[in-house]
């Protein structure tokens, strides 16, 4: 009787083990979908688009895996558990980072549109200086143009920083550094030009 009782014991502990194995780790997904949920919230999809795209990838491997356990008599979530574990982990590593990248990047549109700034300030310098001529009427008219277009440009780069769209800002105040530099080396060809003559 005595060994009746353990051996009942045991196959019960082993069923308790097993039961508690088998249980799908419902709020380990929730709470690693959270942290991905709260990168993006912060700011990850614009600052760190390509890292949320990987989290979200080893989200799906997980819940994957999760569905592989579900399908099996024994279940064993213990390497979906560990999955989830390791994407959430990453995922509240850079959200932390997050704030930092945000900084980084309106530091860098501030910088590139004062640098557009100076671009279109010498380039508006350099055309004053421009050969006057018969046939460059209607080039200087379209170089003007161009500066002026360049002026309201600065001036919705600068809406974009304020509007904390940093990343689009950086791109626009590039642009017009460009566009800047190539209305001072058409005046500057202009000019060699004439100098040559």
């Amino acid at each position: 009787m005595k060994k009746l009782l353990t051996t009942l014991t045991v196959v019960m502990a082993m069923l308790v083990v097993l039961t508690s194995c088998a249980k799908q780790p419902a709020q380990e997904m929730t709470d690693t979908k959270a942290s991905i949920d709260a990168v993006i919230a912060t700011g990850g999809d614009k600052y760190a688009n390509e890292e949320v795209k990987q989290l979200n990838d080893q989200l799906t491997a997980a819940l994957d895996e999760v569905k592989v356990q579900d399908g099996k008599f024994f279940k064993n979530y213990d390497k979906a558990k560990e999955m989830l574990a390791k994407v959430k982990s990453s995922a509240e590593t850079l959200n932390a980072e997050i704030p930092a990248r945000i900084e980084k990047a309106k530091t860098d549109a501030i910088a590139a549109l004062d640098a557009a700034k100076i671009a279109v300030a010498d380039a508006t310098a350099l055309l004053a200086k421009a050969p006057r001529g018969k046939g460059s009427k209607a080039d200087l008219e379209a170089m003007k143009a161009d500066l002026a277009g360049l002026d309201a440009a600065i001036v919705e780069a600068q809406g974009m920083i304020d509007g904390q769209d940093y990343l689009g800002a950086l791109d626009k105040a590039n642009g017009i550094k460009d566009k800047a530099a190539q209305v001072s080396t058409q005046v500057t060809e202009a000019m060699a030009k004439k100098a040559g003559k």
